[in-house]
């Protein structure tokens, strides 16, 4: 470190809609998760984020969306900072101002940027020498899925067991796969309960062994089906992989329910238009609105067919995109 007491940043990050999904930990400080996952990061939707640590502070602080927080939500980025300023070697307090171009805590994985963001600002404030893995370990820490935001495209996140073994990297570029992700917003609304929580619940359920167990076999599928560009075999995995999750959630103690009727519409009427020969397959993450994904040539077909469904409040449409970098 320098004798400057003054340091500054500002990165972008994008959520990620998995395809093989993460639910669970076997290290709940560290977010240890208990099967790897596999994701693409959204293009267009960002969370920007600005960090200043400085001698001024004598805490730090945290604004979203224009709003100081405070509780939980402050105490995850003070985990990730603490995290990042032992290795930098600072004991300097920082000050965070975040804002997202999305909903917030509705199952668009706003927890992702946001923490990916946050790791990527702080480390490059600091002056730290990081690998993307590296940053992906620090993001980690705020949110599991936040690994994943960080390296660019196309994302594997390594299960590990430990610090050093769990993070995430790339496994094809952005322009790999045209793919486009349509996500139908049924719900803006702030879920009842967050994801944290819920990774909590997931070995309460009598299902959750059988879907950590069949997880590798599940990525293997999904990779092959990304690296060569099949969808069937793309759409018919992530389908499985999700509805896994889901019955997972809905089987624990407490039960949770994300899905809405609306959500139930949408499930049915992707198969029916599936079977009908539109290329098109459905994933969700924690929370009600569903990701629509086919390949960039089917979005206007989509967006046609889905468009006038009851419930739907909007259609958000993004593609593959980069990973975590400074503005």
């Amino acid at each position: 470190m320098t004798e400057r007491s003054d340091y500054s940043a500002t990165a972008v990050a994008s959520p990620n809609i998995a395809f093989i999904k993460y639910w669970g930990n076997i290290n709940e400080e560290l977010r240890l998760p208990v099967n790897g996952s596999l994701s693409m990061n959204m293009d267009g939707l960002a969370t920007t984020t600005q960090i200043r640590f400085s001698s001024e502070f004598s805490q730090d602080s945290l604004e979203l969306n224009g709003r100081p927080i405070q509780g939980p939500a402050l105490g995850r980025v003070i985990n990730v900072l603490n995290a990042i300023r032992a290795e930098a070697g600072t004991p300097l307090f920082a000050m965070v101002t975040s804002e997202n171009n999305f909903p917030s805590g509705a199952g668009i994985a706003s927890s992702a940027s946001a923490f990916a963001a946050l790791a990527f600002a702080a480390v490059n404030a600091l002056g730290m020498r990081a690998s993307t893995e590296r940053i992906s370990r620090f993001a980690r820490l705020g949110s599991g899925s936040a690994s994943r935001s960080v390296p660019d495209g196309f994302v594997e996140w390594y299960s590990g067991d430990s610090h050093e073994t769990s993070f995430a990297s790339s496994i094809a570029a952005a322009d790999h796969w045209d793919l486009a992700d349509c996500v139908l917003v049924v719900s803006d609304s702030h879920k009842k309960t967050g994801s944290t929580e819920g990774h909590k619940l997931a070995p309460s359920s009598p299902l959750q062994a059988a879907r950590v167990a069949d997880a590798p076999r599940r990525i293997e599928i999904c990779r092959q089906a990304i690296l060569e560009r099949d969808f069937e075999q793309f759409a018919e995995i992530i389908q499985l992989d999700s509805d896994l999750m889901h019955a997972v959630m809905m089987t624990s103690h407490p039960a949770l329910f994300y899905w809405t009727p609306e959500t139930l519409r949408i499930i049915e009427s992707v198969r029916n238009f599936h079977a009908d020969g539109l290329p098109v397959a459905y994933t969700i993450d924690a929370g009600p609105n569903v990701h629509l994904i086919t390949e960039e040539k089917n979005v206007e077909q989509v967006i046609s067919a889905f468009k006038n469904l009851d419930g739907i409040k909007k259609i958000l449409t993004t593609r593959a995109g980069n990973g975590a970098h400074l503005v």
